[in-house]
């Protein structure tokens, strides 16, 4: 498990600058296979065998963002589910947005 991952989200009050620049790429090394996008969201797409195996792992990213109080916008298809992130409070990206990156990272799906 990635440090990342140890940790726990913070929610965000607002009234803080989106991470950008070095802050933000430092972070972009920790979870390499996600993408920023415009230095304000981030991005994966994790392929499957069948629909049956995307809804569960969309039902074990659903319980981890519960369970952090922080969540990803979903896109679920077949064979596909595609995962953004960013704290919309600030309409950019947090440690937070990273955390649960690393955190989905964890998730394997038989």
């Amino acid at each position: 498990m990635s440090e990342l991952a140890s940790k726990k989200c913070i929610p965000c009050k607002g009234g803080v600058s989106p991470l950008k620049g070095e802050a933000l790429q430092a972070l972009q090394k920790q979870v390499e296979v996600w993408n920023v996008v415009e230095e304000h969201h981030l991005l994966k797409s994790f392929k499957f065998p069948d629909f049956r195996n995307a809804l569960k792992f969309v039902n074990r990213v659903g319980a981890i963002a519960e369970e952090q109080g922080h969540h990803p916008v979903i896109t679920l298809a077949w064979g596909k589910a595609d995962i953004t992130i960013y704290t919309h409070k600030i309409n950019g990206l947090t440690e937070s947005d990273f955390i649960l990156a690393a955190k989905i990272d964890t998730i394997r799906i038989p």
